[in-house]
């Protein structure tokens, strides 16, 4: 993937309401599938909701966060949820989290290159978004995105520069 896919990707929340093949949505995801997980257990599925009534049932439950309308008008809502039990925990710490996160963030990437917008959501109810989409326990819904076409793409945003992040050595 092009350094300038990671350079172009922005939080998109605003959609043309243009629909996505089929072909289109299974090329972002089988990009993404080669995202990196805990021993390579790959331990994440994906629901595609493109089903219009689903993704304004659950936009209603996002009142308040700014990604709301973008998940009524893009076409394709993507969830992504992850089993707990096929990542690792070591040290308090639930890898099933990061695993899930490094394929959103491989979608998104792979969509931004593709001039497909997305936008993190990580913001929202859980248990009314499983009962809403009927997602089995033990997985966790861990993330969601709007996928579709950017009404405009938002401007890059400011980054903070690489030396006011990097610690040698010693903090």
């Amino acid at each position: 993937m092009p350094v300038d896919a990671i350079r172009k990707r922005r939080s998109v929340r605003k959609y043309q309401e243009t629909p996505l093949s089929d072909e289109q949505i299974k090329e972002v995801l089988d990009v993404a599938r080669y995202a990196p997980s805990w021993a390579n257990q790959q331990g994440w599925e994906i629901l595609i909701v493109k089903d219009k009534e689903q993704r304004e049932k659950v936009a209603r439950i996002l009142e308040g966060n700014p990604a709301q309308r973008a998940v009524t008008q893009a076409p394709v809502l993507l969830v992504i949820c992850a089993d707990p039990g096929k990542s690792g925990k070591q040290l308090d710490k639930e890898y099933y989290m990061a695993d899930a996160s490094l394929l959103l963030d491989h979608i998104m990437l792979e969509a931004a290159d593709m001039g497909l917008g997305t936008v993190y959501i990580g913001l929202f109810d859980e248990d009314k978004v499983r009962e809403i989409l009927g997602v089995p326990q033990p997985y966790r819904i861990v993330g969601m995105t709007p996928l579709g076409i950017p009404e405009k793409m938002p401007k890059e945003r400011p980054r903070r520069e690489l030396d006011e992040m990097l610690h040698w050595e010693t903090w």
